[in-house]
C-alpha cells in the first residue's frame, strides 16, 4: 500500500506545480497541444503540438507482464517531438524494481503522418519503426501503425503495433493492438476510456507461445490547463488473463501467467518546451 500512496502523491504533486506555469498567448486550444493524452496508445505531433516535451511516467502494477505494466513500481523519463516534415521522435528510459531488483527499459521510435497531419485538429493516420530493450533484456524490433482523431471535445487515438522478439521461445510475430477515447468533461479535463489487448490469436490457437490472450480495460483521465504547458494522464484497470496456452506448462513455458488477474495503474506528465 506504501506503493500506491507514494504513487498518488507523485500525481498531486506534479497536478500543484503545473497551476504556476504560464503559456506563451495566442497558440492552439490546450486539446490540440498534448504531448501524449493517453498512456499505451501513442500519438503522433500536429502542427498545433509541434513543440518537444519532455514525459515522466509512473506506475505500479500487481501480476502483471510487458507491455501492459510492470509487476512492481516503475518510472519512466521520454522525450518526444516533431523533425519536421510530419515527423514525430519518441525515445524513452525506465527502470522498474520489483522485489528488491532493479530492471531497466529502452526504447526508440520515428513514426510519420502518411494521411492528414497537416491541420491541429481532423483524422490522420501514420506509421514507423522502432526498437526496445524490455525489462528482462529481451531485444524486441517492432514497427506501429497509429490513427488519431481531434477535435474541440473529443480525442480518439488507436494503434496496433508488431513486435519481433530476438528470442526462439517469443512469439514468431507479436500482435499488440490499443484504442483510446477521450471526451471533454469540462475546462481543461477530458475522460474516457483506454483498451489494450495482447496475443489476442490466444482465443483459437492453444499452443500461443507467450501464455495466452490478455487484455486491459480501464477509465483514462487527461488534464491540460489552458494556463500551463503541462499535461497529465492517467489510467488504470484490471489486466485479465482470458485464455492459458498449454505450452506454458512444463520444460517448455517461456512466460507462464498468472492463475488470477491483475491490475496496474500508471500516470503520465508531460512538459512542453519552448
Amino acid at each position: 500500500m506504501k506503493k500506491i500512496y507514494l504513487l498518488a502523491l507523485n500525481i498531486i504533486v506534479f497536478c500543484g506545480f503545473c497551476r504556476a506555469q504560464q503559456t506563451e498567448p495566442g497558440l492552439q486550444p490546450a486539446t490540440f497541444r498534448q504531448p501524449q493524452p493517453f498512456l499505451y496508445t501513442i500519438n503522433t505531433l500536429n502542427p498545433g503540438g509541434r513543440n518537444w516535451s519532455l514525459n515522466y511516467s509512473g506506475g505500479y502494477g500487481e501480476r502483471t507482464v510487458t507491455p501492459l505494466g510492470f509487476d512492481g513500481v516503475d518510472q519512466n523519463l521520454s522525450v518526444k517531438g516533431y523533425l519536421g516534415a510530419k515527423f514525430t521522435f519518441l525515445a524513452t528510459l525506465g527502470t522498474g524494481v520489483s522485489n528488491g531488483t532493479v530492471h531497466s527499459l529502452q526504447q526508440a521510435e520515428v513514426l510519420r503522418d502518411f494521411i492528414g497531419g497537416n491541420q491541429p485538429a481532423g483524422f490522420r493516420i501514420g506509421g514507423g519503426f522502432g526498437f526496445r530493450r524490455e525489462f528482462n533484456n529481451d531485444a524486441v524490433a517492432f514497427s506501429r501503425i497509429a490513427a488519431a482523431y481531434d477535435v474541440t471535445s473529443w480525442k480518439l487515438g488507436a494503434n496496433v503495433r508488431f513486435e519481433k522478439a530476438f528470442d526462439a521461445k517469443r512469439d514468431g510475430l507479436d500482435v499488440i493492438s490499443s484504442l483510446g477515447v477521450l471526451r471533454h468533461i469540462s475546462g481543461g479535463f477530458f475522460g474516457g476510456v483506454e483498451a489494450v489487448g495482447q496475443d489476442l490469436e490466444g482465443f483459437w490457437e492453444s499452443d500461443e507461445a507467450e501464455g495466452g490472450a490478455r487484455l486491459l480495460v480501464g477509465p483514462s483521465l487527461n488534464y491540460a490547463p489552458a494556463s500551463s504547458r503541462f499535461a497529465f494522464s492517467l489510467c488504470g484497470g484490471p489486466i485479465i488473463y482470458a485464455t492459458h496456452s498449454t505450452i506454458t506448462q512444463g520444460e517448455f513455458a517461456y512466460r507462464e501467467l498468472p492463475n488470477t488477474n491483475g491490475f496496474t495503474l500508471k500516470f503520465n506528465v508531460g512538459f512542453r518546451f519552448l
